[in-house]
């Protein structure tokens, strides 16, 4: 459209020249309502030129804008999802590490009490037996803590596949969408 317009205004103005030029030979009155017509003509189709020209440019500006504006969207959703897993990360960290933290205070504190009833003790059989509980209560500690690990490492797992999984479905189904 735009090439149109300048390929009409330029054929005007060629036209203008032509019938100034004749003008000038032959000094009619018809020639020069033909050379302002002309002239006229070639200044209203700059005009819409300019215009259309504006009006595209305004087009193009809008349309950029959008575009960013789904890629903004898009990478907003995908830093929300990276903040989610990190969270998810940082909480599986957290819970691994306190019930470690536990396990080690625990462990420090049954055997010291052991230890004290090993060292304080007179009774052999009484020793013997206490050292039977000894095994037993660590082997079940360890057993128990092992468990809340196991436990959390699973959590961990089913909820970035139930709930991160799907946020990022959704994300990729977004994304292919976007222009």
């Amino acid at each position: 459209m735009n090439t149109l317009l300048a390929l009409t205004s330029l054929i005007l103005l060629v036209f203008s020249a032509l019938l100034l030029w004749q003008f000038l030979e032959q000094k009619k009155m018809i020639a020069q309502i033909l050379v302002a017509l002309s002239l006229a003509a070639t200044a209203g189709c700059l005009f819409a030129g300019f215009r259309v020209s504006g009006d595209n440019r305004r087009d193009l500006r809008i349309l950029n804008t959008h575009r960013i504006s789904a890629r903004s969207a898009v990478q907003k959703s995908r830093m929300e999802l990276l903040e989610v897993r990190n969270r998810a990360k940082l909480l599986e960290d957290t819970v691994s590490g306190g019930a470690m933290a536990v396990e080690k205070v625990h462990k420090a504190i049954a055997n010291t009490t052991f230890g004290l009833i090993d060292m304080f003790s007179s009774d052999e059989e009484f020793r013997n037996s206490t050292r039977k509980v000894q095994q037993t209560h660590h082997e079940k500690t360890e057993q128990v803590y092992k468990a809340v690990r196991t436990t959390n490492r699973a959590l961990h797992i089913l909820a970035d596949t139930l709930i991160i999984g799907k946020a990022e479905k959704h994300i990729v189904s977004k994304t292919k969408k976007a222009p």
